[in-house]
């Protein structure tokens, strides 16, 4: 029989209320009865798109991420609008930063990445078939788009010049599903 884990909230308290997430202070109680605290950050979610094109190769991306003060080669991706469906979230998000449309989606699959003090949780998807029709990125959004061989990024992520956590999950997906493995 598996052991209670589940951790009961007795009371919560909103500590900071963004524009784009909130911070929590949950006072939880253990299967023990002991009374803990929780902070966490509530996040609306986000896409991220393995965009291939016919030659092959992925949409990249390069932006600067302010909290960490440099840039990053990215998977296009962007926030879950709210009550916005994930697939309409992931065709916006690549026509807005890439310029592309897709033809193909396929959903592959959902993570968590920041387990242990957020509740974000991201959606990947597959877009294939793209065609070109001009980005339109969104006020204060600036970065740059390129083409790399799912291959370059898998040794990027190697050498560590592709370090971001979303990215990273992404290309591993998207290496498993092209060698065959198949989504359930």
């Amino acid at each position: 029989m598996a052991v209670d884990l589940k951790e009961t909230c007795v009371d919560t308290a909103l500590m900071y209320d963004g524009s784009f997430i909130k911070v929590r202070k949950d006072h939880v109680r253990l299967p023990d009865g002991q009374v803990h605290t929780r902070e966490y950050v509530t996040h609306p979610g986000a896409v991220a798109v393995l965009a291939l094109l016919d030659n092959g190769n992925l949409l990249m991306e390069r932006q600067f991420r302010y909290p960490l003060r440099r840039e990053f080669v990215e998977l296009p991706a962007g926030k879950i609008e709210p009550d916005e469906d994930i697939l309409l979230c992931a065709q916006r998000e690549l026509l807005e930063e890439t310029g592309y449309v897709a033809r193909e989606w396929l959903h592959l699959s959902t993570a968590w990445p920041c387990i242990g003090y957020a509740d974000e949780r991201i959606e990947y998807f597959l877009a294939r078939g793209l065609t070109h029709q001009g980005s339109q990125l969104d006020d204060g959004e600036l970065l740059e788009v390129f083409e790399l061989s799912l291959a370059d990024a898998i040794e990027w992520v190697r050498q560590g010049k592709i370090n971001d956590s979303k990215t990273i999950v992404g290309l591993f997906w998207l290496e498993k599903y092209l060698n065959g493995w198949r989504l359930t």
